[in-house]
């Protein structure tokens, strides 16, 4: 497998494709050791994501929801890092700005 040792994204350039294929979730890269992509949810959406077999980190973008894992609940927003353990449940709601997140999955998801 040859792949490129770095790569370089533009997070205006993601959230361009994300939105021209009608989709939450934009996965822009896979190695074997990780996963990333954005996801976004609009203001007042649901998440209807389940539990991940791999361990996730969420990095808030913009935007303001509440975050709810593992029974813990908390406001996030802009600048927010939130670490998921592989099969937690999690999900974000109360949605009051459109939230735009990076999601890094590892390893990649499957």
């Amino acid at each position: 497998m040859n792949r490129p040792n770095v790569q370089h994204f533009s997070l205006t350039a993601l959230e361009r494709q994300r939105e021209q294929a009608e989709s939450k979730y934009l996965e822009f890269l896979r190695v074997p050791a990780m996963s990333a992509g954005l996801y976004v949810l609009p203001a007042g959406g649901t998440d209807p994501q389940q539990p991940h077999h791999e361990d996730e980190m969420y990095y808030v973008v913009r935007g303001r929801a509440r975050f709810t894992a593992a029974g813990e609940e908390r406001e996030v927003s802009t600048g927010s890092v939130l670490f998921v353990a592989a099969e937690v449940e999690h999900r974000f709601h109360d949605i009051r700005e459109e939230l735009v997140v990076l999601v890094f999955f590892a390893p990649a998801e499957s």
